[in-house]
């Protein structure tokens, strides 16, 4: 049960990341258009605005990808010590730690969108993008981190007390490690 779970989130997973990279393809696309237009005299404006509000969006949204995908950076000096076992327990223990992190960034940032909703706040810059309309997909992909997150933990815990320690490294050990361990 725990490894479907784990499947299928990665499969929803690579769907967001093509999603999101199609997104940051049509901002270098919009970007580079607007580069050209400047060499004639004319300009879209606000692109670094919208390459920033893209780059946040990709960020939240990419998190929960690099996550399964083993890409967040991890230090791993005593891990490498220790049977399949005990590489569980230091897996579990830095999803544990992770999905606290996630879950309180995911928290915190609420008060943010809804300061915006409630003040319809706007962008202090030319194009003066409505807040809520930029925060509240950035807000959605922190929450989608999180929930991912705190699966993926209880994916990982659910295998450790089941004693099927080496399975959990498939998907929360140390990416480094899957290579030489092999």
């Amino acid at each position: 049960m725990e490894l479907k779970m784990i499947e299928t989130l990665r499969r929803i997973n690579r769907i967001v990341a093509l999603l999101v990279g199609f997104g940051l393809l049509a901002c270098a696309a919009f970007i580079l258009a607007d580069i050209i237009m400047r060499q004639v005299g004319t300009s879209f404006g606000g692109t670094e605005e919208i390459a920033g509000y893209t780059m946040a969006l990709a960020t939240s949204w990419g998190m929960a990808f690099t996550l399964l995908e083993l890409g967040h950076v991890r230090i791993d000096l005593l891990r490498t010590k220790f049977q399949p076992f005990g590489r569980a327990l230091f897996d579990v223990f830095s999803m544990v730690v992770m999905s606290a992190v996630i879950v309180t960034i995911a928290i915190k940032a609420w008060p943010v969108v809804e300061r915006s909703i409630t003040n319809s706040s706007r962008a202090n810059t030319p194009l003066e993008t409505p807040l809520a309309l930029v925060q509240l997909p950035w807000f959605a992909g922190w929450v989608w981190f999180a929930v991912v997150s705190c699966l993926t933990t209880l994916a990982a815990l659910g295998l450790l007390l089941k004693s099927r320690h080496e399975e959990t490294e498939n998907f929360v050990g140390a990416f480094a490690e899957q290579d030489t361990l092999q």
